[in-house]
């Protein structure tokens, strides 16, 4: 016990001496005005707004420029499956070869016109439901009293505890044909002598377009509240009060103070299901089935089928720049609110 301590003892003597030496080094190199200079670009604001700037550069740019290029190439049999886009001839030449074919595929083959429509139809019907639930679940935690509203926050992310296949599993058993929604409406049919013990009821709920809305509203009902409880949670709910003691009807004070207030919370949350939603593959896959056409599902069966990596690119590339279009949509609307 005595030896380890003289060793921790030591130990601290040697720290304190290298701080001591690495302060005197700082003060004299301060004198220099290149040093200072140095310390003063990691001090500067620039760099703590840089280091997000060059997260998105770093994740989101190159990744993105990465897939663009390998759009405009060819599908080759090789390591990488995909041609060069830049190639040096004879000469020194640098020659730069460009292939739109998997573009032109894009548009003249309907089943990817047909998969991206329809992946806009399913994400858009889906937030407009998943608004409809997650509106009123959001006003209802922002006018709780204080002591309740973390535990009611807690139940809105207790989804997010447990897995998201898991979930989606779950939901699969719900809705199979022999699974707990049918034997409800069976047990209840048969109690009250709606239902006949010998013919049974089956829905046929899973592998349709109805069971792909339930699991993305389920799965992303949390993406909606969270930005509407949090502009609904800053309101002050005085106006409405004042509007209600002017003589307001309850729809009206409803619609020009609390709906405004939250219509930030609420595109937020929009984008935040719809953009999700339209490239999502797992919830159509398992509960939607072969019958629910998706560009998620499509983008992985062409490249498990051809192996076509840039065709996939440009699938890929394609479906980003459809989200920019809400995206920018969407910052043009929040300029023109705060000019």
């Amino acid at each position: 016990m005595k030896h380890r301590q003289q060793q921790l003892g030591i130990m601290s003597g040697r720290a304190a001496e290298l701080m001591s030496r690495l302060n005197f080094i700082h003060r004299n190199l301060m004198h220099f005005w290149l040093y200072r200079k140095f310390l003063g670009i990691f001090n500067s604001a620039k760099v703590i707004i840089g280091i997000p700037y060059l997260w998105l550069f770093c994740f989101f740019i190159v990744p993105f420029l990465i897939i663009l290029r390998i759009s405009f190439t060819e599908a080759e049999i090789a390591s990488p499956p995909y041609s060069s886009v830049l190639t040096w001839i004879e000469g020194g030449v640098l020659e730069i070869k460009l292939n739109f074919q998997n573009y032109i595929t894009l548009w003249q083959d309907d089943i990817y016109i047909s998969a991206y429509l329809s992946s806009i139809k399913i994400a858009a019907i889906s937030t407009f439901f998943t608004f409809v639930v997650g509106f009123p679940i959001a006003l209802a935690l922002s006018r709780l009293p204080k002591r309740w509203r973390l535990f009611g926050l807690m139940m809105v992310i207790l989804p997010f505890w447990t897995s998201f296949l898991i979930r989606i599993y779950a939901w699969m058993t719900i809705l199979s044909p022999s699974g707990v929604l049918n034997n409800f409406i069976n047990f209840i049919g048969q109690g009250i002598g709606l239902i006949d013990p010998a013919s049974p009821v089956q829905l046929q709920l899973l592998g349709t377009e109805f069971a792909v809305y339930i699991g993305i509203i389920y799965c992303y009902l949390p993406f909606m509240i969270l930005p509407i409880y949090a502009t609904l949670d800053k309101m002050d709910y005085t106006l409405v009060e004042a509007a209600m003691d002017l003589g307001c009807p309850p729809i009206k004070t409803f619609w020009i103070i609390t709906a405004r207030i939250s219509l930030p919370g609420i595109l937020a949350g929009c984008f935040l299901v719809f953009i999700p939603a339209i490239g999502e593959f797992v919830i159509p896959d398992l509960l939607g089935g072969s019958d629910v056409l998706m560009i998620g599902k499509v983008l992985y069966d062409t490249y498990l089928q051809g192996m076509d990596l840039p065709l996939v690119s440009a699938i890929s590339v394609s479906l980003l720049l459809i989200v920019i279009i809400p995206i920018y949509l969407f910052q043009r609307i929040q300029q023109k609110q705060f000019e």
